[in-house]
């Protein structure tokens, strides 16, 4: 039995918002044994997300621009006709062919596109496989170039589900009712049973070839629950109000059906792996299911692709992967790099991807070879291109149309050629849109929209007008969205977005507020929002312009782009716990998000960590080495402010309060104990209960209330301090209710001594100082200071230990006065003893 073998199965559109409630109730089981024993998280789609260049990017870890699917038809190799895509169009070696050269045996079922069939050390079983015509009548014979090798054909052909084979045991766990469905006039059981049918299929193969070779990579792909969610989605809960109650009630159950359906196959599946073997499941992106799906879907190509999310789904399990852990900032670019380290190949310099290795238990050293495009060897790669004939397999193309995904080919073959080539110009673009290179997606557009007709400009138009206004060019924006306005009326109702950030463009901050007003009560939406939070952020309104933002993450909670925008403005309030918050929630649903980065590192300095806000800007800077010449000198700053400690200082008028709270706090072994001793000798009571008893690191006792440690959870008992003092440990200080008044006594020390005193304490050596330890104090102390400037309702000074020891008259008198009663002075210096100042730093 082979060891280290993976499994990598695509389910194209699965999406967590229906995953996580059917977890919930237990009706995914096998994915939930996987999430259990394994990771999982957010996989991040690209644009434009369409399915083949997607899980082309899967398999190969590049982007569409660089592997070369760039749609879902490519034109014929004779230029005499277009075909739906197949691998010739891909450019780059894939998975399987890597696999091929180093001696792996690789299967594949399913992949889109996998035809035709690459001679690979393994079976292919490509996407033409399944395809069977609904007419019972006509014969389905499969493309000699379909399976590979060609004599396994013979094996898994009779694995086909036909559609006219699928009964009502099939249907009805879908469709309840469906026996009152008249099919003369509706023809969603038609659909129904074509799309269940080819997904049956697909497992059958799948389950035959796991059982019947051997394998050391297996590479499925199911389109079931994308192609249900097309056909499907607009009927699920909760009822969209255009929807007739009829149709909600017969269609209801069949997305989740799908996702049960899916799982019954998985736990098949997994039935025929070992423990030795990893397992991976993934999307190419999600689908709306909330109050933005699309009723009614738009003129143009690839128009259902707008129904597609920014997010799919990530599940590992295996030998090496973690158990029952989240993991952030995965790509689909990422899952080839990842495979080729789990087989301890190592990674193409010129992929786009990433190795996860948050992934495993044990990552290990990537290595790196610089392509293995340049790599000479057999790497199981089609030798020559297929001929075709005009619009070869109908059938495919057929499905393609029905779904929406491409237009019916113009009859005219030239004009077929021509409105393909600036479709896939077009696609291209989008990639350029989508890697933030706005200059090559420009010069494709406008090459576009000098075309003749007849070709649909509208969409080069809305791409163009979205760039110039990233490069905040509002004059030639306000052109393009005349240009749009007088090819279609409609833009004058939908175009909100691009006319409002012209106008805040040119300063008519006004005027855009009042566009996105306009917009809100046509149809509130997340992007909405997001545009009114900007305007306010611009004009320093950050109290609007939070709530705005908040509204978006309400509609959209996957939206990096909303939460980093939140955590700008929380930083700008003064707000820097939830902006750190906000800005970390960002980078986890986009890892290399540089603008996020560079919010966290602003939250956690203000917050006076010091060390990872510069750790933060480093990282933006190194993921926007051009762009980012703030976080350098924010980094520059940093660097200065870590070398030069900072300076705490005192805050309080030293007047009494009624019922105030004494707080004596300070780092571990800075003299906390001794001072909760001066002030109850002085007159004020300690809130102490003696459950800690005095011990040789303090032999006068620790004067501790068991009920601080568990401050962070519970602080209803700080009514009992009141008029009393009580020690809390600095890094709880957070925790206190603000309904009191505080004055708080803070305890400082030099940090070597804190550091040795707390070593020798617990019975370490101290002649070692753990730098670690030292870092985090410091920060503490610099946390501190922020702190106390945003409680009104805490005053603060602070005392040197060594001021205690050796100034111990200055001290009390500060100390009394700070608390604004007459204490016994006399009796509080008398507790002092400078015999426990036992790891004082000598200066040399």
């Amino acid at each position: 039995m082979k060891k280290n073998k993976l499994l990598l199965i695509g389910w194209d559109a699965a999406d967590w918002k229906i995953i996580g409630p059917l977890l919930a109730k237990g009706e995914m089981p096998a994915l939930k044994k996987l999430i259990d024993n394994g990771v999982y998280g957010n996989m991040s789609t690209m644009n434009p997300p369409f399915s083949p260049m997607l899980w082309t990017s899967v398999a190969t870890g590049k982007t569409p621009d660089k592997h070369g699917v760039l749609g879902f038809i490519e034109l014929a190799p004779d230029l005499k006709g277009v075909r739906p895509v197949t691998t010739n169009s891909r450019k780059t070696r894939a998975l399987w062919n890597i696999l091929h050269n180093k001696g792996f045996k690789s299967n594949l079922v399913g992949w889109w596109p996998s035809f035709p069939a690459e001679p690979i050390n393994g079976v292919v079983i490509s996407e033409k496989f399944q395809k069977i015509n609904k007419d019972p009548k006509k014969k389905n014979p499969l493309h000699p170039d379909a399976i590979h090798p060609k004599n396994f054909k013979g094996e898994v052909l009779d694995l086909r589900m036909r559609p006219y084979e699928v009964t009502d045991q099939h249907i009805l766990p879908f469709i309840p009712k469906a026996a009152e469905i008249n099919q003369d006039k509706d023809q969603s059981l038609s659909t129904f049973s074509k799309l269940f049918a080819e997904n049956v299929s697909v497992h059958a193969a799948t389950t035959y070839t796991m059982q019947n070779t051997e394998w050391d990579f297996m590479a499925v792909y199911y389109d079931l629950i994308d192609h249900f969610c097309h056909a499907f989605m607009k009927y699920h809960p909760p009822k969209l109000k255009e929807v007739p109650i009829w149709h909600h009630e017969m269609y209801k159950d069949v997305v989740k059906g799908a996702y049960k359906f899916q799982d019954m196959m998985l736990e098949r599946t997994l039935d025929l792996v070992d423990d030795d073997t990893t397992v991976m499941i993934l999307s190419d992106h999600g689908f709306e299911s909330g109050p933005n799906r699309i009723l009614e879907m738009p003129k143009y190509p690839a128009a259902p692709a707008l129904e597609h999310r920014q997010f799919g789904m990530f599940v590992a399990s295996g030998p090496n992967i973690k158990k029952n852990e989240k993991i952030f900032g995965l790509g689909l670019i990422d899952v080839a790099p990842t495979v080729l380290h789990h087989f301890g190949l190592p990674v193409g310099e010129d992929m786009d991807g990433k190795v996860a290795l948050d992934i495993f238990k044990n990552p290990g050293k990537i290595e790196t070879i610089k392509s293995w495009d340049a790599i000479d060897g057999d790497f199981g790669e089609l030798k020559s291109d297929h001929e075709t004939d005009q619009f070869s397999d109908q059938e495919a193309l057929q499905q393609l149309i029905d779904l929406g995904y491409i237009e019916k080919p113009d009859e005219d073959i030239e004009n077929a050629i021509f409105k393909t080539k600036c479709d896939l110009k077009l696609n291209l673009a989008r990639v350029y849109l989508g890697k933030k290179d706005y200059e090559k997606a420009r010069e494709l557009l406008l090459e576009l929209i000098t075309e003749p007709e007849p070709i649909d400009v509208i969409p080069f138009y809305m791409d163009l007008l979205t760039i110039e206004l990233k490069f905040s060019n509002f004059e030639k924006a306000r052109e393009y969205l005349d240009k749009l306005r007088s090819l279609n009326s409609e833009f004058e109702s939908t175009t909100y977005f691009a006319e409002s950030q012209i106008l805040l463009g040119n300063g008519d901050m006004d005027g855009a507020l009042s566009l996105l007003d306009k917009a809100v009560k046509n149809k509130p939406s997340p992007e909405v929002y997001f545009q009114i939070g900007k305007v306010y952020r611009r004009t320093s309104k950050f109290q609007n312009a939070k709530t705005a933002f908040e509204k978006a993450i309400d509609f959209e909670p996957d939206r990096a782009k909303y939460h980093r925008a939140l955590a700008e403005v929380l930083v700008r309030l003064g707000e820097y716990e939830e902006a750190a918050e906000s800005a970390l929630t960002s980078i986890e649903l986009v890892k290399y998000f540089p603008d996020a980065h560079y919010t966290l590192g602003e939250a956690l300095e203000k917050m006076g960590d010091l060390e990872n806000a510069k750790l933060a800007f480093e990282t933006a800077k190194r993921l926007k080495p051009k762009e980012f010449h703030r976080a350098a000198k924010a980094i520059e700053n940093l660097t200065e402010k870590l070398a030069k400690p900072m300076e705490l200082r005192d805050k309080t008028d030293y007047k009494y309060r009624e019922n105030q709270i004494v707080v004596v706090s300070g780092l571990p072994r800075s003299g906390t104990s001794l001072m909760m001793q001066m002030l109850d000798k002085g007159g004020v009571e300690p809130l102490v209960d003696g459950v800690r008893e005095a011990d040789y690191s303090n032999p006068k006792g620790y004067y501790e209330y068991e009920p601080v440690m568990s401050l962070h959870r519970k602080n209803d008992w700080l009514d009992k301090a009141q008029n009393k003092s009580v020690k809390i440990v600095a890094p709880l200080l957070k925790h206190i209710d603000p309904q009191f008044r505080y004055k708080v006594i803070f305890m400082k020390r030099n940090l070597n001594e804190v550091v040795k005193s707390q070593q020798k304490m617990i019975g370490k050596s101290p002649d070692t100082l753990p730098v670690k330890l030292l870092n985090a104090y410091q920060e503490q102390l610099n946390q501190i200071e922020v702190w106390k400037n945003k409680e009104p309702g805490v005053e603060i000074i602070f005392i040197d230990y060594k001021d205690v020891l050796e100034n111990t008259q200055s001290v009390t008198k500060k100390v009394c006065s700070f608390v604004g009663k007459d204490l016994d002075e006399k009796a509080m210096a008398s507790c002092v003893d400078k015999s426990l100042y036992r790891n004082k730093v000598i200066s040399k």
